[in-house]
């Protein structure tokens, strides 16, 4: 796991992972759901990023900018402290132990499943939220979060937070703006690297900045002419964090389908994140 960037560094405001540590829950007002609620509603269901195919592109597609690889299902045992302040980063979508996103995957899959091999660790994971701390968890965490990794209980946990967390308030704000699949694969890669709390460089703060400059078709405005400017802020706040800099996920990729017109992310797809090529068919 070459590319987990979007936790290199904690930027001084409220940042993604720091905001669900304060909080608990990421805010997105009433686009958010109940706690553990994973499914979107039934009449928006498969209308967009959320049709079954179009998530599993999207799932490939962010791990080619965070994993360097389109096997997003390789990702659920991966565990290691790069060194961001965050503690360990695990998972398919980075879980911190430093910030609280990892604390709520244990206890929900503690919920469902009481006798997990990582249920001791709740207590060590409370403690050290909110640091780079390893202790309690030193030094077998990481051998048991890879046990547990083999768990389609725990793999399910990890899907459902995400969806949660990251993934259905995207899909329901982009649908909110009336934009179609490519659309809601660039809020949700927003939130996914950016989170969503009171910094600048926030998903909302995002796209307030793109609102700006444009409409969205929601509100009479051209898709192309609003992506455009979404795009353009997501760059911005990308370049005011040194880890983040390199904004070829957005120049090389979003960029690549919205040129072409691929509002639908329909297949085939073609692109490239820090140089390297990927395909789907």
């Amino acid at each position: 796991m070459v590319h987990l960037d979007h936790d290199a560094a904690f930027p001084s405001a409220v940042s993604r992972r720091s905001f669900v540590a304060l909080t608990g829950a990421l805010a997105l007002g009433t686009f958010l759901s109940a706690p553990h609620a994973t499914a979107l509603p039934a009449a928006a269901a498969a209308s967009g990023l959320d049709d079954p195919a179009k998530k599993e592109i999207a799932m490939k597609l962010v791990s080619s900018a965070e994993n360097s690889s389109l096997d997003w299902k390789a990702q659920y045992k991966y565990i290691e402290d790069i060194g961001d302040g965050r503690g360990y980063t695990a998972g398919i979508i980075g879980f911190c132990s430093g910030t609280g996103d990892m604390l709520d995957l244990v206890e929900l899959y503690t919920d469902r499943k009481p006798t997990n091999v990582l249920a001791k660790y709740l207590p060590a994971l409370r403690r050290v939220n909110g640091s780079d701390s390893h202790d309690g968890l030193d030094p077998n965490f990481p051998k048991d979060w890879r046990k547990a990794a083999q768990d389609s209980a725990f793999q399910r946990a990890q899907n459902d937070e995400r969806d949660r967390v990251y993934f259905n308030p995207a899909v329901r704000q982009g649908k909110a703006d009336g934009l179609r699949a490519l659309g809601q694969f660039a809020y949700y890669d927003a939130i996914v690297m950016h989170g969503d709390g009171g910094d600048s460089t926030s998903f909302s703060n995002i796209r307030k900045r793109a609102l700006r400059q444009a409409k969205p078709p929601a509100q009479g405005g051209d898709e192309t002419t609003y992506l455009n400017a979404f795009l353009d802020a997501r760059v911005w706040a990308m370049k005011q964090e040194e880890a983040h800099s390199d904004t070829s996920r957005v120049d090389t990729a979003q960029r690549v389908f919205l040129r072409k017109g691929n509002f639908d992310l329909n297949p085939p797809l073609d692109w490239k994140v820090y140089g390297d090529s990927y395909h789907i068919g």
